[in-house]
């Protein structure tokens, strides 16, 4: 999952960089509110995390402007403003969720997933595909009831492929979910991923659609 992060403490942002991309989280991180409304303008991030004290742009401005806009990714407001007033006008202005530093790695990670489940309408904390079930929080994949052991891009490619079952994400899509800026991406990269995937899961899952991409069918093949 690719999150972009706005947040001017360098101390602190650094610290939410490494922790949540330790969490299994590809982060981006902007210092200032106009590189993140131009951000998350551009690209497709599945969530972001939105400081509210930010210079040149304010968080609730970039807050409000991204909305207007029509960029309906899920927002969590990082801050320090924690009166209630603040916390309603963040929330009217678009955020999904609302947390006051200092903040556990582990709950942000944990708000982000479930933003982003619910964004998709998973509600549930595991996903569940036919008989395919991953658990994003222990990071561990079963189908039938048997643990399947997957690398890190590997568990990362087929939560997102469950996240969108039944809908054809491009390779352009899955590699912009997949890596944050200034990874290296092979050509084929996604393609031996999809192979490795299906050495392991076995086949009736992971369907390619000629010339468009790959999708993880909701139902058996017949």
């Amino acid at each position: 999952m690719r999150i972009l992060l706005a947040e001017d403490d360098t101390l602190l942002g650094d610290g939410l960089r490494a922790g949540l991309r330790q969490l299994g989280l590809q982060v981006d991180w902007v210092r200032d509110g106009a590189a993140a409304e131009r951000e998350l303008r551009a690209e497709p991030y599945a969530a972001a995390v939105l400081d509210l004290g930010l210079p040149q742009l304010d968080g609730l401005e970039v807050l409000a402007r991204i909305r207007a806009a029509g960029v309906q990714l899920p927002v969590l407001v990082l801050t320090a403003r924690d009166a209630v007033p603040d916390r309603i006008r963040g929330l009217d202005q678009g955020a999904d969720d609302y947390v006051v530093k200092p903040v556990d790695l582990h709950e942000l990670a944990a708000r982000l997933r479930a933003l982003v489940r619910r964004a998709h309408g998973q509600p549930q904390e595991r996903l569940q595909v036919q008989d395919l079930v991953l658990d994003p929080a222990a990071r561990s994949v079963q189908r039938a009831g048997q643990p399947v052991s997957l690398a890190t891009r590997e568990f990362d490619l087929l939560q997102l492929l469950m996240l969108s079952a039944g809908r054809v994400l491009s390779r352009e899509q899955l590699e912009q979910q997949l890596y944050a800026w200034g990874s290296e991406v092979e050509s084929n990269t996604i393609e031996v991923h999809i192979h490795h995937l299906r050495k392991k899961l076995g086949p009736g899952l992971i369907q390619t659609v000629r010339g468009v991409g790959y999708l993880l069918s909701r139902d058996p093949l017949p």
